[in-house]
């Protein structure tokens, strides 16, 4: 049997590609990614050379039709991908000549490598952010519709995990409204930072050629072209920008999710998931585990290691372009798939969770959740907030030590020996509802409250 001898990379080298050095430089799975925005970054920057004068008509007319075959194999999964031409460029350079012939082999001319992938990675990064805030839309807005229908459901608030005043549920969702639109400005300011066009670098300088690098930016929507030719070509803050992003994002949704894990157990009761997120036990008959929650919780470390691990890449490289940051790709496409993906299922989840109003309620009422109320109270009637508060404290102690569970259930003339400032109208104050609806200011708990920022919310979206 006869094999075919490779190819060396080119007249200079003498010698091929060692083939497991070829195996463990391939990105071509990776490029796979990004092989459509390579095909468009190749067709602008054709019509850019055309209208600078450095391509013919009729060879444009030429690159054009190749490079839309090309695009059409793609997508139809027949393209050919060959591991010894490296990576996307070569591959698509290679089909093309393929089909057209010498014109396939001018593509190239005023540019290189380096801006083109510089330029692709950008290209499929806007994209994936672009339905990644979709998503994120989404999310917000069932988060909103939850908090709408349980605008009155009162819930024990913790700090420390220790019950702290009552609040409403339809509150404590908005809390996280409020962090995923956070995450939204922050995606939409990461898009805004990488959408400029480094074609035109080449390979660090720029070129000599006579191009026009803002038309090709125009053509491929982007907001300008990078100032710096050096920078352009070795520059990969986005990929950190996106990871940054992501994995805020992933932490945000794990606070959500251990939270809904804390509140399924049947130790607080508080919510129930839809069965389709949630799995049986393969030993244990009676067990409904919240498993989304978790996978989420844990997908929240991946994605902040591939934040750590985009930094790291970026530290020390000397400019301009190093072979290095070939390993970009996959903490960047790691955190757009995985983030994009967890935000989309925990929007379908969210619409599934039953709260059950009668075990918070009764939470809420446990450890003397309207203590706070009773100190404002006296703070009212004109004892110094400091005082109050020792004379608050010495009555939950007092009630604590004496098995009274509610300081509403202590009477009238117990609580005058604590402060004679005390009336009737105390227990008004000490219940769950005077407490919650007290709060009734921007950003307070009150229900009105959570109607009202349900609606700016929808109206931020």
């Amino acid at each position: 049997m006869t094999t075919q001898k490779k190819e060396t990379w080119s007249p200079l080298f003498t010698q091929a590609t060692a083939q497991d050095f070829q195996a463990f430089h391939s990105c071509i799975d990776q490029d796979k990614r990004i092989a459509l925005y390579d095909v468009a970054g190749s067709q602008a920057h054709a019509k850019m050379l055309t209208a600078s004068g450095v391509l013919s008509i009729e060879e444009n007319t030429l690159i054009q039709e190749g490079l839309n075959a090309i695009a059409q194999e793609m997508q139809n999964g027949t393209f050919e991908w060959k591991e010894e031409f490296e990576d996307v460029h070569m591959n698509v350079e290679q089909r093309l000549v393929q089909l057209i012939g010498d014109a396939g082999k001018k593509l190239h001319t005023a540019r290189s490598r380096n801006d083109q992938v510089a330029t692709d990675i950008r290209l499929y990064t806007r994209n994936e952010l672009d339905a990644l805030q979709a998503e994120l839309k989404v999310l917000i807005g069932v988060i909103a519709d939850l908090a709408s229908d349980h605008a009155d459901t009162i819930m024990p608030g913790f700090t420390h995990l220790q019950i702290a005043q009552p609040i409403t549920f339809g509150h404590h969702m908005l809390a996280y409204a409020e962090m995923f639109l956070r995450d939204l400005e922050r995606v939409g300011q990461a898009r805004s930072r990488l959408n400029y066009s480094p074609l035109g670098a080449a390979a660090l300088a720029g070129t000599g050629f006579p191009i026009q690098p803002e038309l090709t930016a125009e053509l491929l929507g982007f907001d300008g072209v990078c100032r710096n030719s050096l920078d352009a070509v070795s520059d990969r803050d986005y990929v950190a920008d996106v990871c940054h992003a992501g994995a805020l994002i992933m932490a945000h949704l794990s606070r959500l999710s251990e939270e809904i894990i804390f509140w399924c157990t049947p130790l607080v009761g508080f919510v129930e998931l839809g069965d389709q997120f949630c799995t049986g036990s393969s030993i244990m008959p009676q067990k409904k585990n919240p498993d989304l929650a978790e996978l989420l919780r844990g997908k929240a470390a991946r994605v902040q290691g591939n934040l750590t691990f985009a930094v790291g890449l970026m530290k020390s490289q000397p400019m301009a372009f190093n072979k290095d940051q070939q390993e970009s790709k996959p903490p960047l496409t790691d955190t757009l798939e995985n983030v994009r993906a967890a935000v989309t299922v925990t929007s379908q989840m969210i619409p599934t969770i039953k709260a059950n109003k009668e075990r918070m309620y009764e939470a809420a009422s446990l450890g003397y959740a309207t203590a706070t109320d009773l100190a404002d109270y006296l703070v009212r009637k004109g004892l110094p907030f400091r005082d109050a508060h020792h004379a608050v404290a010495a009555m939950v102690r007092y009630a604590n030590e004496n098995k009274v569970q509610h300081l509403s259930e202590l009477p009238l003339d117990k609580l005058k020996t604590f402060s004679l400032l005390i009336e009737q109208d105390v227990y008004q104050v000490l219940t769950l509802e005077g407490s919650v609806n007290s709060r009734n200011h921007t950003n307070g708990t009150a229900p009105e409250q959570v109607m009202k920022a349900v609606k700016k919310v929808k109206n931020l979206l």
